[in-house]
């Protein structure tokens, strides 16, 4: 079942403001193969919540105590490794680590009706710093 566990998300970086929730990365071999792994993950007290095959299989399991968001892709997909990329840049680089945590910060202030709304409004300066983390050269 599980090829790789990470711990992804603001809490994954020390210094970086963060949600009381813990975003874990779990790659399988095949996401789009459910039988392999949602049995297991309800039997380990996760509910699936999302499943959204025309994005990379992604799927998304949350517990809630604590919060967590439990992320499936396959292995070797892009946008898992675009999680990675980020999470390493964001621990190595004081600069972006601090651009990132103000846009957020900003973005809080706001009231949101969906929590992709905010996810979106993020999105700008996440590219900019995936640009120069390289994220789309891996």
């Amino acid at each position: 079942m599980a090829r790789q566990i990470e711990h992804v998300g603001s809490t994954s970086v020390p210094g970086l403001c963060a949600k009381p929730i813990i975003d874990i990365l779990l790659m399988v071999t095949d996401a789009a193969d459910e039988s392999t792994y949602v049995g297991a993950l309800e039997k380990a007290g996760y509910a699936l919540r999302i499943r959204e095959p025309d994005w990379f299989e992604h799927r998304m399991f949350q517990e809630s105590k604590p919060d967590v968001h439990l992320h499936v892709f396959s292995q070797g997909t892009s946008e898992a490794g675009r999680m990675l990329c980020f999470r390493d840049w964001l621990r190595s680089n004081q600069a972006d680590r601090e651009k990132y945590a103000h846009e957020k910060r900003e973005l809080a202030r706001r009231k949101w009706r969906h929590i992709q709304d905010y996810a979106d409004a993020k999105s700008s300066v996440v590219q900019e710093i995936m640009n120069r983390a390289g994220a789309d050269e891996q």
